[in-house]
């Protein structure tokens, strides 16, 4: 493996084994705590796919009239990686994004995604992200978290945006919390069932395959200059903290929720 990467995997892994550990995983005890979870993590998964398709624009020729762009193993790299993400199959066997495979499994488990719905509209209406912030009720820590990555969308640097999509996403994700949601489908097959496919592809797809073509990708694009390795190092500590800061997030509702119903029933008993 490439010395710099291991030097950013040494750098990075305190903050790596605080995500791993994190205490919002056995927060998780109810359907309706995974609900909180999917209704914050939703955002991520979504503007996973923006990282995704703005370093494909920036890597690849995706307009017409087509010239050759960059590298062609970079362009392998990044278009090896949309094909899974953008056009997988479902548990049925039919092809969709993991994005809209997302949905379906919040679908399932009865996780109402209005405010994030209203955030994609809005947006899609404005084009502009403060305003969509502005119109829909989405929560601190996931307007922390997109945030960040829409300023490094904007940077327009390609292996800031590489650094991000492979520290901070295709090479931690897999194994965050599958086995609490294991956990969840043996006592809830059919409300998880789609959750649960969801995070087995992940671990299969990214684990085994993405995740290894994101680091070529990675390497690749700094190649010898020091200062984009250095760079990439800054701007992964900060994903990884906007990580830790999202699932604060949502711990805090978790715990806060938890009180509120145990005052209600309190409540209700000294009635």
């Amino acid at each position: 493996m490439n010395d710099q990467i291991k030097k950013i995997q040494h750098t990075i892994e305190p903050l790596r084994q605080e995500i791993i550990n994190h205490k919002v995983y056995s927060a998780i005890t109810s359907i309706d705590e995974l609900c909180v979870f999917m209704n914050y993590h939703i955002y991520a998964v979504w503007d996973f796919m923006s990282l995704l398709k703005a370093l494909q624009q920036n890597l690849t020729c995706t307009s017409v009239p087509w010239f050759p762009v960059g590298s062609a193993n970079t362009r392998y790299l990044i278009n090896e990686i949309v094909t899974g993400e953008e056009s997988d199959i479902d548990s049925n066997g039919v092809r969709k994004s993991h994005y809209e495979m997302y949905l379906e499994a919040m679908q399932q488990c009865g996780a109402q995604p209005a405010a994030f719905m209203d955030f994609i509209s809005a947006l899609k209406k404005t084009g502009d992200l403060n305003d969509a912030f502005t119109a829909s009720a989405i929560p601190d820590a996931a307007r922390g978290f997109v945030d960040y990555t829409f300023k490094i969308l904007e940077s327009r640097k390609s292996h800031l945006q590489a650094a991000v999509f492979t520290f901070g996403r295709e090479d931690l994700i897999p194994n965050m919390f599958h086995s609490i949601v294991n956990d969840l489908n043996s006592k809830f097959p059919t409300q998880v069932s789609l959750f649960k496919y969801y995070l087995d592809r992940h671990i299969e797809v990214d684990g085994d395959h993405h995740s290894h073509l994101a680091l070529q990708m990675t390497a690749e694009l700094c190649g010898t200059d020091t200062q984009k390795w250095d760079e990439i190092t800054a701007a992964s500590v900060t994903a990884l903290q906007k990580r830790i800061a999202l699932w604060d997030g949502i711990y805090e509702e978790i715990i806060s929720r938890r009180v509120w119903e145990e005052n209600c029933v309190t409540a209700e008993k000294l009635a």
